[in-house]
């Protein structure tokens, strides 16, 4: 018996392969591109992991300031002989040419034996390490980015994550112009029992556990919620079509299942035998969608490595691995997803009656209960979506903002579409006509999962293409404001950048030095600038808000601007102290636009930063000139001092390169949109081949009364174009209350800047255009099933028992 049931359940898959198609893609889909934002952020956390394992980081304990400030070695002397096992580490950022490199400076004769590895030199590699003119420890990546540049010899070393540099101590304090500074001690998990107290042997250090010496995983936070925000947005529609398709077969399987329990299979072997059938089917889509995840993820993760290098300074290999941990997941994820959304089905077949037949006029009775009650949790919903918004503080906060916002325009859509539909009917003119309406009322049931489906796909593109448009259009702003000068120039080394100001004076309006140094402002990584009191700046600066003479504040000394992330995160308000690594105090005076850079940063005068920041490094300037001239003066540039094409680089070039990073930070989420609408189209397929095939013996009454199949399937083809053009109705405020709270909201939490909202109509229709097309494409064939369908078949429904 069991294995009768079996075989004649299963036989429904056979005769519809279609059906079977659109559900094994609907979960593939959504496995697939859940699995690929997975896979790209386990790839990046596998690159934070690295970066934190450098030397053993991640497992021994760290001595450092306080304030993070770099410390005298005399330091390291001091607690050597007061019996500390600790060893120095100086690290810093370092640039060769146009390649911008994490040095790390080491001493390999204390280096404790956690920190050991291919990449410290050991035996006979110990001697070139510590020598003139020293070695550097590169990974392959990095080895090729600086083929091109002059370095001190290179050396392939492994477990060094790309853009790290690792070498001598020595030589790391001649390359950051640090001479007998470290950054912090590395401590041996083994220390001696008579060593004298950290507190009387260095007063001024305190010990870190090793969770608390690396922030990288932290400062991406945000960029990867984002990422796993759209993957988790992807699946939900994804799911739809794998609801829509489970409905479809439970429902035209419910005569099977009345005749099966009537000749004795237990409910408990029917729902096993359906679980089972499920499983499996889960099982093949989730291997097809962890497999086609693997590609998308392979495809988009260089552009995602493009942007977290480019607004971050993080680096992270362009290169894909298949982890165990994310594959795992996305064929469990399939299963899951296969269960919710058939449980409500199983949960109908569990508590089926032998003796009842379908009965479809009690289900649209039982489907307008359940609108009814998907109105009140709407309403809830959003009434916690308006809390969220008017209290809610966080990223985690904001995020739940738009979880409850979309679920609630989702369950809120089937009412308003219901009521829509019953203000047509009250105003239909015509039997037909009223026909129509009310038919199309009934139907609503059936496509609401899949207008769900497309109205969560249209909100999302329109509210990300609103936040990407107007981001385009203020960085473009930005961009000519913030970049006013001709050429950027950086040198090889400092005697160059000397040789080269004193050469292009006479022949520039003006040369503008662009130092900075790298340190902690309120515990949190910062940049310091120093700038000249120049018209560049005052005429062009990006100012959000500035006291009466802020510049010439600046210039005498006492005064500082901060940009929008820096304010943000700080609570700082003009007026308010600043205190800088080396606690130097500062008044805010201005703070200022900074698109783009997550990091907080701070500009003082030029004479604050040389005088207090010796270290800073002056290889960069920016030069001021005729704009016709600033290409010859580039050549000449390069030609006078041979320096690499990308060591002077024009305004133009810059912009273009700023461009292309603010480009690949939203490929990827371009590239979801795009998935994301075709998975919604699918959805929306799906359900239009489950009416089409469910709705003969409605059609076949206005059949038999005149109406011909030609028209009928004209009349259910503008039924779909409505209800779609109804959706995309309600997508457009709803994607521009997305809009709004990832401009106000996600991205002030995330990113520490706000962004001013505009709207894009032609945008709006190129995106209507869009969804009535694909709504075209997902009803063509179940229509022209209807249209070609031959009468016999119209006839035959007036012999099914309902």
């Amino acid at each position: 018996m069991f294995v009768t049931a079996f075989s004649a359940l299963s036989s429904h898959w056979r005769r519809k392969p279609l059906q079977l198609a659109t559900l094994l893609v609907g979960l593939a889909l959504a496995t697939a591109l859940w699995s690929s934002v997975k896979a790209i952020n386990a790839e990046a956390e596998a690159s934070y992991g690295e970066a934190a394992a450098v030397l053993g980081q991640d497992q021994l304990s760290v001595l450092a300031r306080q304030d993070d400030d770099p410390m005298d070695q005399q330091v390291f002397i001091d607690l050597t002989r007061a019996g500390w096992l600790v060893s120095p580490v100086l690290d810093g950022t370092v640039q060769f040419g146009s390649v911008k490199l994490h040095l790390i400076g080491i001493d390999p004769v204390t280096m404790p034996l956690q920190g050991s590895g291919a990449a410290v030199p050991q035996g006979d590699d110990l001697l070139p390490f510590i020598t003139e003119p020293g070695l550097m420890y590169v990974n392959a990546e990095t080895a090729e980015r600086l083929a091109s540049q002059n370095t001190p010899p290179l050396r392939v070393g492994s477990g060094i994550p790309p853009g790290t540099v690792i070498t001598d101590i020595g030589q790391a304090q001649t390359l950051l112009k640090a001479a007998n500074r470290i950054s912090r001690l590395l401590v041996a998990k083994v220390q001696p029992m008579n060593r004298l107290p950290l507190g009387r042997a260095a007063p001024d250090l305190t010990l870190r556990q090793p969770a608390q010496s690396t922030d990288l995983a932290r400062l991406t936070d945000s960029f990867h919620l984002n990422l796993t925000a759209f993957g988790y947005l992807a699946y939900a529609v994804g799911i739809f079509i794998a609801y829509a398709a489970i409905g479809l077969a439970f429902e035209q399987r419910r005569a099977t299942f009345h005749t099966l329990r009537a000749l004795g299979l237990p409910v408990r072997a029917l729902i096993f035998i359906l679980v089972a059938e499920l499983l499996c089917m889960a099982l093949v889509a989730g291997l097809l969608g962890v497999a086609l995840g693997y590609l998308i993820a392979a495809l988009l993760l260089p552009d995602v490595a493009a942007s977290l290098r480019g607004l971050y300074g993080v680096d992270v290999s362009g290169m894909l691995t298949l982890r165990s941990n994310w594959w795992l997941q996305g064929i469990a994820i399939a299963v899951v997803g296969t269960l919710v959304s058939a449980a409500q089905n199983l949960w109908a077949v569990a508590h089926l009656s032998i003796l009842v037949p379908a009965q479809p006029e009690a289900r649209a009775t039982a489907a307008m209960r359940t609108r009814n009650w998907q109105g009140r949790i709407a309403a809830v919903v959003l009434l916690v979506a308006a809390a969220l918004a008017k209290f809610g503080s966080g990223l985690f906060a904001g995020f739940a903002l738009l979880g409850a916002m979309l679920l609630g325009a989702c369950l809120l859509l089937p009412l308003l579409l219901a009521g829509l539909l019953k203000l047509a009917a009250h105003f239909a003119t015509g039997s037909l006509a009223q026909w129509f309406w009310a038919d199309t009322r009934q139907q609503l049931s059936g496509q609401s999962m899949a207008l769900m489906a497309l109205l969560l796909a249209l909100t999302t593109n329109v509210g990300v293409g609103t936040m990407v448009s107007s981001f385009r259009l203020t960085f473009t702003g930005y961009l000519d404001q913030r970049l006013a000068s001709e050429l950027y120039v950086t040198a090889q080394s400092e005697s160059v950048a000397d040789a080269m100001r004193a050469w292009v004076a006479p022949r520039a309006k003006a040369v503008l030095p662009i130092w900075s140094i790298e340190g902690k402002v309120g515990g949190q990584p910062a940049q310091v600038y120093g700038v000249l009191d120049h018209a560049t700046y005052r005429d062009n600066w990006p100012m959000l808000s500035a006291l009466p003479q802020a510049w010439d504040r600046i210039a005498a000394g006492d005064g500082a601007l901060v940009n929008e992330q820096l304010s943000r995160r700080q609570h700082l308000s003009l007026g308010n102290a600043i205190t800088l690594p080396g606690s130097l105090h500062y008044q805010v005076v201005g703070i200022y636009s900074d698109y783009g850079n997550p990091v907080g940063q701070v500009i003082i005068s030029l004479a604050q930063l040389t005088a207090h920041y010796p270290q800073a490094q002056h290889l960069r300037f920016a030069v001021r000139v005729e704009p016709e001239r600033a290409q010859d003066l580039a050549d000449a540039l390069r030609e006078q001092f041979a320096l690499p094409e990308l060591n002077v680089i024009n305004q133009a070039d810059l912009k273009r390169f700023s461009m292309q990073v603010f480009e690949h930070t939203f490929s990827v989420t371009a590239a979801l949109n795009v998935l994301t609408l075709g998975v919604a189209v699918i959805a929306m397929f799906a359900s239009l081949l489950s009416l089409s095939e469910m709705r003969l013996p409605q059609l076949a009454p206005v059949w038999a009364m005149g109406l011909t199949r030609r028209r009928l399937a004209l009349l259910e083809f503008g039924r779909s174009l409505l209800l779609a053009s109804f959706t995309m109705i309600a997508a457009l405020p709803t994607g521009l209350a997305l809009a709004w709270v990832l401009l106000s909201v996600v991205n002030v939490e995330a990113f520490g800047w706000r962004l001013p909202m505009h709207v894009f109509p032609m945008q709006w229709l190129w995106l209507s255009g869009l969804g009535l097309c694909a709504t075209a494409l997902a009803a063509a064939i179940p229509v022209r099933r209807l249209g070609a369908s031959s009468p016999s078949v119209l006839l035959r429904a007036f012999a099914n028992e309902r």
